[in-house]
């Protein structure tokens, strides 16, 4: 369960999901073949995917000038919105 501000330099405590944004991403990880030991070699599949929805949120004083990407290698990345907004200029 999402406790805090996802801004570390801020985690303000959740109260109300009213103030502020809520964040919900699908996190997907694969499992290598042979990774489970219990499984014998004709149960093994090449690859099993793994789903995760995970939960995150910027409290009223961060959401403004933030966003939140999740990136499947990096993980969780903290994003200023000018930075959004400037790829989106001409």
């Amino acid at each position: 369960m999402v406790s805090n501000c996802a801004n570390p330099a801020c985690a303000t405590p959740l109260r109300y999901l009213r103030d502020g944004r809520l964040y919900q991403f699908e996190v997907k990880s694969l499992e290598k073949p042979g990774a489970n030991p219990a499984a014998s070699e004709d149960e093994v599949s090449p690859k099993r995917k793994s789903r995760h929805i995970w939960h995150y949120w910027l409290c009223g004083r961060c959401s403004p000038n933030l966003t939140l990407k999740f990136d499947q290698l990096q993980g969780l990345k903290l994003i200023p919105l000018r930075a959004v907004y400037s790829r989106l200029a001409f």
